[in-house]
């Protein structure tokens, strides 16, 4: 591959003249574009089998209909200063290239999933001598089986509480790998594990088990059936009933999951996703249902960011590639209700992925035509109510800034409004938390945290008085650069530039509304800072937890809101909010200390012998619990080292 990099030129003339003379050096070859915007950021990646044909298509209107008869093509068209390119050896090569850019980047005119970071996944972790069934927020190439990823975490874990009560596979995170001479825990005792920890069961035994969770997972229910029915006859002619009647419960759970799976076929048994789209103004949904046998055993939706000139045709080639990408299996057919783009590509791609053919169809008629339009429908369906539930909550939180601007006297409703809270322990491990709504709604991508600097002496009002401080001295900071870099630029593209630089800024936005989570003195802490600062005009506001008060400047009296006003629920959710992201910031610092503290400071246990013990024991709990024959059996930890432990941590 080879990198070509723009250098940006001062002036329009000179600016224009570059791009035309890079235009002219485009090679022909397969490769990826990134397109960037005055400020330097990736704002477009695609692309192309000829780098050449598609990159100058952008700058010739009329050209592959990329030119500015697209409103979106000429909206991004016009921010367009630079742009770079890899030349890459295949098509494939080039697609797989754009997703890894567009995942790194971002870039605001691609299509992409929604929140794609917090889709889960189950994960078998094959890598283990002893596997686990596991919920897990990434995709690792680790020698693990991932099934996913799924939209509905709350589905998720119920499925693995049903797994874990249907095959007794271990829940606990020892590690298992050398000698197993553990005590059997609680879960071997109530039949919910075989207690491989304790040598009780054998890796034969145990991957049997875990065969019969990949067949679960894999959508093929009906095939466990027979083994349970003969452990519930073995478990009643031994005469353990009621481990009997456990299993009997379970087959008959096992089976009303079977009864559900619709049958969609009785002539095709092949395993296949059919996909159907539905694209609204802002927003397309893409249904996924997964059949397995013939059967309909599992359903998926998800959310696309788009504009309202964004094609079918685009959404489906974007959400086919992130999608995959993510998944396990590819299954040997997929049914699509339009052609995607590049669709030749991404069947080569896709056959890369699984390992063998992939047919990628559009049916026009028959049975597997009218399962396409069940799924379009159910797409369209899940768009309409998504839409409908986004509308009703927006509309809600209008209504309530609103009543919250009213009561406190804001000059409009405060779209982004900013919380600060303390978390420490007498002192110890002190933390600050910023947290966000912006019009109602938490913004986690402009949550800050802090460590307090300022002594260790517990004193909110000085901790809250540090953290405002840090907060707004940046901001002075930030905006004061951005008007520097804004002058110095063309005056007809300012406004296009500041939004840019805000955008990259940390902390150049302006709150509308600052709560303290606290009462007067916190508030009077937090407002002599703005004060000094220069920012007395900012609103700021006290919520005491206890009574849910609300303390105003240069009022005496504590405003008190109905518990059932709309207002004081936007207060309490940011203020709650708050607290969480501080807790678990301050619980990070208090454990990462607390094992410093215990192991490291016994002579002896360095940063290798620390790893170790905490990869056999799990946790620095097990370790404190550990007997002495526990830890001589730890490997390569020599029994004077063992004995020391065992000592100093009692």
């Amino acid at each position: 591959m080879s990198l070509e990099m723009a250098d940006r030129a001062p002036g329009a003339g000179e600016e224009r003249a570059r791009l035309e003379e890079k235009l002219a050096r485009l090679p022909s070859q397969p490769g990826v574009y990134l397109m960037k915007n005055a400020a330097g950021e990736v704002i477009y990646v695609g692309k192309a089998v000829s780098l050449r044909a598609r990159v100058r298509s952008y700058f010739q209107p009329s050209r592959h209909g990329r030119g500015p008869g697209s409103a979106k093509v000429a909206a991004m068209v016009a921010q367009i200063a630079d742009f770079e390119y890899i030349v890459t050896d295949t098509e494939v090569e080039a697609l797989i290239l754009e997703s890894n850019l567009i995942k790194r980047y971002r870039p605001w005119y691609n299509v992409r999933l929604r929140d794609d970071k917090a889709y889960p996944y189950i994960k078998v972790t094959l890598e283990e001598r002893f596997p686990r069934v596991i919920l897990v927020r990434r995709k690792r190439n680790d020698g693990g089986r991932y099934f996913g990823p799924y939209t509905n975490v709350h589905a998720v874990r119920e499925t693995l509480q049903f797994i874990r009560k249907l095959l007794p596979v271990r829940t606990c995170t020892l590690d298992l790998s050398g000698e197993l001479n553990y005590r059997p825990c609680l879960m071997y005792h109530i039949d919910r594990c075989g207690a491989p920890c304790a040598g009780l069961q054998s890796e034969e035994e145990y991957q049997k088990i875990i065969d019969q969770v990949l067949l679960f997972l894999e959508g093929r229910q009906e095939a466990l059936i027979p083994e349970l029915t003969r452990r519930m006859e073995a478990a009643a002619a031994e005469l353990q009933f009621e481990r009997a009647a456990r299993i009997r419960d379970l087959i008959r759970g096992l089976e009303t999951v079977i009864e559900r799976q619709k049958i969609v076929s009785t002539t095709d048994t092949s395993d296949q996703d059919v996909l159907g789209l539905a694209v609204g103004r802002e927003t397309a949904c893409v249904q996924i249902f997964f059949v397995r046998g013939g059967k309909l055993v599992g359903r998926e939706s998800f959310f696309v960011d788009v504009t309202p000139e964004t094609e079918e045709a685009e959404v489906l080639g974007a959400f086919l590639r992130e999608y995959y990408e993510r998944a396990d299996l590819v299954p040997p057919q997929i049914l699509v209700p339009v052609e995607p783009e590049d669709a030749d590509v991404l069947v080569a791609w896709l056959q890369q992925r699984r390992g063998g053919k992939v047919r990628l169809r559009r049916p026009q008629r028959g049975e597997k035509r009218a399962l396409i339009e069940m799924v379009v429908e159910n797409a369209r369906l899940a768009l309409q109510e998504h839409e409908a539930l986004s509308g009703q909550k927006k509309s809600r939180n209008q209504q309530a800034l609103a009543a919250l601007a009213e009561h406190l006297s804001l000059e409009g409703p405060p779209r982004r409004i900013e919380c600060f809270d303390i978390s420490n322990l007498h002192g110890q491990q002190a933390v600050a938390s910023m947290v966000v709504l912006t019009d109602g709604e938490p913004d986690p991508s402009q949550y800050r945290r802090f460590k307090i600097r300022s002594g260790e002496t517990p004193d909110d009002y000085r901790m809250m008085a540090e953290v405002i401080r840090r907060r707004f001295t940046n901001y002075l900071q930030e905006t004061k650069e951005i008007e520097r870099l804004v002058a110095q630029g063309d005056p007809e593209q300012a406004a296009a530039r500041r939004q840019e630089l805000m955008a990259q800024a940390r902390f150049a936005a302006r709150p509308d509304l600052v709560v303290i989570d606290g009462g007067k003195g916190q508030l009077n802490a937090a407002r002599a800072v703005l004060q000094e600062l220069g920012l007395e005009d900012l609103p700021v506001i006290g919520l005491a937890e206890r009574f849910e008060q609300i303390f105003v400047e240069d009022d005496p009296d504590p405003l008190e809101l109905d518990r059932h006003s709309p207002a004081l629920h936007v207060l309490q959710r940011v203020r709650d909010e708050a607290h969480r992201f501080a807790l678990r910031y301050h619980r990070q610092l208090r454990d990462a200390e607390t094992s410093r503290s215990a192991l490291d400071e016994i002579q002896g246990v360095g940063p290798k012998r620390k790893k170790a013990l905490l990869r056999h024991f799990g946790s620095l709990k097990r370790i404190r619990e550990a007997s002495l024959e526990e830890l001589y059996a730890v490997p390569g930890l020599p029994r004077s080292v063992a004995e020391r432990i065992y000592q100093e941590l009692r």
